[in-house]
C-alpha cells in the first residue's frame, strides 16, 4: 500500500479509505467492466448449473446477469459481414466526407465574407444618415 501511495503521491489514509469504501458497497453495486464481463462468461462457460450458481453467489452476480452477458458477447460476434463496410464503400466515405467539408469551407468563407459586407452597409448608411441630418 505504501509503495502505491508513494507512486501517486496519495496518502495511506485516503488509498485504505478509498478502498474500504469501495469494499463496503454490495458487490452488486460495483461495477463490472465490459472485459470483466466477458473474463466472467468465459470462466463460467465451461460450469455446470452448480458451479455457474457458485461463482456467481462468490461475485455478487445473478446468473440472469450472466446469460445476459453471454448474450451480449455473443450476438456482438455474430453480426453479419454485410454489417460491415467494404473497403470500397469505405474509400468513398472518406472520399464523400473530403467533399463535403470542402463546401462546407467555402459556405463558412462565403458566411464570413457576406457578414463582413453587412457591417460595413451598416457603417456606411450610419454615416451618410449623419452627413444628411448635418446638411438639414
Amino acid at each position: 500500500m505504501e509503495a502505491v501511495s508513494q507512486e501517486l503521491s496519495i496518502s495511506v489514509a485516503t488509498l485504505e479509505r478509498w478502498r474500504a469504501d469501495a469494499l463496503s458497497r454490495p458487490a452488486r453495486e460495483r461495477a463490472w467492466t465490459a472485459a470483466a464481463r466477458l473474463d466472467a462468461v468465459l470462466l463460467s462457460a465451461a460450469m455446470d448449473a452448480a458451479g455457474k450458481s457458485t461463482w456467481c453467489r462468490e461475485h455478487g452476480v445473478y446468473p440472469q446477469e450472466l446469460e445476459q452477458w453471454r448474450q451480449a458477447a455473443t450476438q456482438a460476434l455474430a453480426e453479419p459481414e454485410d454489417a460491415r463496410a467494404s473497403a470500397r464503400e469505405t474509400k468513398a466515405d472518406r472520399r464523400r466526407i473530403k467533399e463535403l467539408e470542402r463546401e462546407l469551407r467555402r459556405k463558412d468563407k462565403a458566411l464570413a465574407e457576406t457578414a463582413a459586407l453587412l457591417v460595413l452597409s451598416k457603417k456606411l448608411e450610419a454615416i451618410f444618415h449623419k452627413d444628411k441630418d448635418e446638411d438639414a
